[in-house]
């Protein structure tokens, strides 16, 4: 039988540069497409600094800048939280009734106008155990009952806000005597609130735990390609769950904070902060599909969308039409980001 295949008459030679080229060249667009984003927010929103302070001399002064980061970090903390759980490819509704139920519990169990014994350092620790045992639920539920992430925490937030309506009860608005609780939030330490200060912390812990620890990657990993992760030994079980964990205390602790700032609270006190933060997370880059993005990325997202808010407030634009452009925002942002990604979203996560 006669062997058909040709054989090759001489050597093969391979262009090595042209294959280093294409690699390096591939890394440029990687690194651009890295630092485009970001670049882009930061002139998006000197941009919106520039347009309001032309409308308003106020938005410029030092007082209302201070004012837009005081506003700005109660969904910097939740964003850190919800960050994680849509980079690992899920979503935390519940962010609006953890808040209620922490916070709720915080000025009950704190020096308050309705009477009752301070319980002093357990004031703090058991509303955020409570926005632990509820972020807990959250990731058990989707997890071992692998009920899609949305349903799980939309009903969560529900049940926040329940607890929060039964320890609220029917009595008078309960407010903190304690002064320096109230007072502690809003003061001004090296020029700016000490609530940003703590914001920023969380920021820079999470930002340094996402890209040097064994966690941090598990979560890029899972977004990216959960069976992949699993195929690799990874406990992606344990690994949800942890990320659903943390996202409820910083709820809880966002409750607390809110409480701390109002001097006071109800079972309305997290009401708006969801469609804040998520429009944020998506707005900086994280991608919905998971594995892509970052708490840094939100922080801008955050900042850009708070000086948005704060600007049309000063420029005199009515709320409903605030509204309507923070709805018409979230759409776009939503849209835009997953549009390249229509691929992987068949399946809700």
């Amino acid at each position: 039988m006669t062997n058909t295949l040709a054989k090759p008459t001489g050597n093969v030679s391979v262009d090595t540069s042209e294959l280093s080229s294409a690699g390096l060249t591939r890394t440029r667009r990687n690194i651009l497409s890295g630092i485009g984003e970001p670049v882009a927010l930061l002139g998006a929103l000197v941009v919106l600094i520039a347009i309001f302070s032309a409308l308003n001399p106020r938005f410029a002064t030092i007082t209302n800048l201070q004012n837009v980061l005081n506003q700005a970090s109660l969904p910097i903390i939740i964003g850190v939280g919800a960050t994680l759980v849509i980079l690992i490819g899920s979503i935390d509704l519940s962010v609006e009734g953890v808040m209620a139920a922490s916070g709720v519990a915080f000025v009950l169990m704190s020096a308050n106008t309705r009477g009752g014994q301070d319980m002093g350092i357990w004031a703090f620790i058991v509303p955020l155990a409570l926005g632990i045992v509820l972020g807990a639920a959250n990731g058990l539920i989707y997890t071992l009952l692998k009920v899609p992430s949305f349903i799980v925490t939309l009903g969560m937030w529900f049940i926040g806000f329940g607890i929060a309506t039964i320890l609220y009860g029917t009595d008078a608005y309960p407010e903190l005597t304690n002064e320096t609780l109230t007072q502690w939030a809003a003061k001004i330490e090296l020029g700016l609130p000490n609530v940003f200060w703590l914001a920023a912390a969380l920021v820079i812990v999470a930002a340094l735990v996402l890209r040097y620890t064994r966690f941090g990657r598990a979560a890029l990993a899972i977004g990216n390609n959960e069976d992949i992760a699993r195929a690799n030994g990874m406990p992606v079980r344990k690994h949800k769950v942890t990320t659903f964990i943390i996202a409820g205390a910083l709820s809880g602790l966002a409750g607390i904070l809110a409480t701390m700032q109002m001097g006071g609270t109800s079972n309305h006190i997290g009401e708006g902060y969801l469609f804040l933060t998520l429009p944020a997370v998506v707005i900086g880059g994280t991608a919905l599909s998971g594995g892509k993005g970052g708490v840094l990325r939100t922080f801008l997202g955050v900042i850009l969308l708070t000086v948005l808010n704060n600007g049309l407030v000063l420029a005199g634009v009515s709320p409903n039409f605030q509204s309507a452009l923070s709805g018409a925002i979230l759409v776009v942002a939503i849209v835009a980001a997953a549009w390249s990604q229509r691929g992987r979203l068949r399946i809700a996560k």
